[in-house]
């Protein structure tokens, strides 16, 4: 049911809009909260989330561990349990990895539908595990690149990606060949260290930073973070999570919910970074998409 992620947008830019609107707009949703497993570095996140819009309440239990000696493992796995707002029964019980891949990846569709320079003609991933692939599919349904390149940490994932997606894809040896001249940069790695630097950024492109979730891990140095316009999903997930946000001290300038209500200019012309978290609010929207849809088949 989200073989094309790009039927979530609309559900998407209203849930992030409705959650800038504040109490207003219906969004009750808490900062996750992270459950460190100690012995085996690992984390289990618990992300709940109501909206009053959709009258849709789920919450999604997350696990991320970072550095699998098993890489047959996902790094992330998650389910997303639907609960019937009204009594409190639990409707469903959802494959919340398939759901946090396209809704992550939709979301950075939007910030780069707003975001992205008039003239994108070349698009760059730096990573090649599950969101590399989600972020590939609606960014060339959606978008025109005439290039698409990626790199990752060890080449043979990149070497694979490319064989296995439906349009030409060029395998770059280092982040910085990847990112030179890009318009849209997309990173989605596992990185606790910067692996993209200001310098090598071309101005007026548009960042994605879809990895790093954690308040000391780090995609993005400083100069890319203090020299770019920021947005994110929230703000308050951003200054308690974001390692990106929180160490290099960067100012966001506005929630990708407040652009979408017109609060807030997009600002396309300038050099622009959204750092995604990811929200519970949007898996809440992606489950009911997703058991609507399965319903109206039943």
């Amino acid at each position: 049911h989200l073989h094309r992620a790009s039927l979530l947008l609309p559900a998407l830019e209203a849930a992030l809009a409705n959650f800038s609107a504040g109490a207003a707009g219906g969004v009750v949703q808490p900062v996750r909260t992270v459950l460190p497993v100690p012995r085996h570095g690992g984390y289990l996140g618990v992300m709940p989330a109501y909206s009053a819009a959709d009258d849709a309440l789920t919450t999604k239990l997350v696990t991320f561990y970072e550095h699998l000696k098993d890489s047959s493992v996902p790094s992330h796995q998650a389910t997303v349990l639907l609960f019937d707002p009204s009594n409190g029964t639990l409707k469903a019980v959802l494959d919340g990895s398939v759901i946090t891949a396209k809704r992550t990846a939709a979301v950075s569709a939007i910030a780069t539908k707003l975001l992205m320079p008039a003239f994108a003609e070349v698009l760059c991933i730096l990573g090649a595990g599950v969101q590399a692939y989600s972020h590939y599919d609606i960014f060339t349904e959606l978008f025109t690149f005439k290039e698409v390149r990626i790199w990752n940490r060890t080449k043979e994932k990149a070497v694979k990606f490319a064989s296995s997606v439906p349009g030409p894809v060029r395998v770059c040896s280092s982040a910085q060949e990847a990112v030179t001249g890009a318009d849209v940069i997309v990173t989605v790695t596992m990185a606790t260290a910067p692996i993209l630097f200001g310098d090598w950024v071309k101005p007026g492109a548009h960042i994605n930073a879809v990895g790093a979730s954690r308040p000391d891990w780090r995609e993005l140095d400083d100069e890319l973070m203090k020299n770019s316009v920021l947005f994110v999903d929230s703000r308050d997930a951003a200054l308690t999570e974001s390692g990106d946000v929180i160490l290099s001290g960067a100012e966001i300038f506005a929630e990708l919910g407040e652009v979408l209500k017109g609060t807030k200019p997009a600002l396309p012309e300038k050099t622009t970074v959204f750092k995604s978290l990811g929200m519970a609010v949007e898996d809440t929207v992606a489950a009911k998409f997703v058991y609507d849809a399965w319903s109206a088949g039943n």
